[in-house]
């Protein structure tokens, strides 16, 4: 019980701005730190519908209503996941051999293609949280369970570029069976809660999902001879933005009908 509250605990600090206790990080203590890491997105989603019940009544700009949903990730996560699309994007479009790509997926220099993803990539959150309803709103929230959900799967049964990062401490260290199993749960009971609630917007989302983790695994094989920290946050990211786009489109086919 001591290790799992431990790995709890690691979980959020890792990847949450949320004020936890002090762990030792050590390597039995991260055996399950990917069972606990969707929990991270309930609480995006949780903050996120709030946002999107109450903030209307709050604010009666639009923008700035959409603006504040685009924050709300960022905020609680501290863009930790943002680093790795922002650092994968430099890494795919610098055309170098593998060897290098990795290289440049440690380096801690920004370059132009990081910069013109994370200026695309909001602009489109923007848009999209622009025209999302409370109608869609709920699926958009269990996405971002969902993507979490997928991370932890592929980093304890994808293969890894490297054996040095977190996403190789963790891979080892875990539980793998343990993982997988857990993951599976996660993201069973979010595929099924998104169908029941809407299966139209749910089924987009699905669909849209499982593309997007098709080409996860597929440019990570492909460009990287496996999956990393950063290429696990690209995954992340891209998954998010996937779902809240395929929620959207669910949305105007739902009218449509």
């Amino acid at each position: 019980m001591k290790k799992l509250w431990n790995s709890f605990k690691i979980a959020f600090s890792m990847y949450s701005k949320i004020p936890m206790p002090s762990s030792d990080w050590k390597k039995e203590n991260m055996r399950y730190i990917m069972c606990f890491f969707p929990l991270i997105g309930v609480l995006i989603g949780v903050a996120i519908w709030i946002w999107g019940f109450y903030g209307r009544y709050i604010v009666e700009s639009k923008g700035f209503y959409a603006m504040i949903f685009v924050m709300i990730p960022v905020l609680l996560t501290g863009g930790i996941h943002l680093d790795g699309l922002l650092d994968t994007s430099d890494a795919i479009h610098s055309y170098q051999p593998r060897e290098r790509k990795l290289e440049i997926l440690k380096d801690s220099h920004a370059g132009a293609f990081a910069i013109i993803t994370a200026v695309v990539y909001f602009a489109m959150y923007y848009g999209l949280y622009h025209e999302i309803t409370l109608q869609g709103l709920p699926v958009v929230c269990m996405g971002f369970v969902l993507s979490r959900a997928l991370g932890s799967f592929s980093i304890a049964s994808f293969p890894m570029a490297k054996n040095t990062g977190l996403a190789a401490t963790f891979s080892d260290g875990a539980q793998k069976n343990c993982v997988r199993i857990v993951s599976c749960m996660y993201i069973l009971i979010c595929v099924c809660v998104m169908l029941v609630y809407s299966p139209i917007i749910g089924g987009c989302a699905v669909i849209g999902t499982a593309l997007e983790y098709y080409y996860y695994y597929h440019i990570s094989m492909k460009e990287f001879g496996g999956i990393t920290g950063d290429l696990a946050g690209f995954h992340i990211q891209i998954c998010e933005l996937v779902i809240a786009f395929s929620c959207v489109i669910g949305e105007i086919v739902s009218r449509m009908i």
